[in-house]
């Protein structure tokens, strides 16, 4: 599912335009990513936690010559899914 999929589902079931629903959807994950951005857990009841996450500089080899190269440290999204969602998915 992509967000156009969303957008045009969520209008679907509910009373609102195509164009409204995609406004909310742009918003919420505006949202999400100004909270992470923050450095803060963004946490969704029954679904996960958003959240910053830190990676290490890493040794990687070049692929086009084998070389061997360190690949730099960065930040990166990282999700924890809810219990809820755990067990739906099992």
């Amino acid at each position: 599912m992509n967000k156009s999929d969303l957008v045009n589902t969520i209008a679907e079931k509910s009373d609102l335009s195509k164009i409204e629903v995609e406004s909310i959807v742009d918003e919420f994950l505006r949202l999400i990513e100004k909270g992470v951005l923050k450095g803060e857990e963004v946490k969704i009841s029954n679904f996960g936690v958003f959240y910053k996450k830190a990676r290490l500089a890493r040794k990687g080899t070049n692929p086009s010559d084998g070389s061997p190269i360190v690949i730099p440290a960065n930040n990166t999204l990282g999700f924890r899914p809810s219990k809820v969602l755990k067990e739906k998915m099992n």
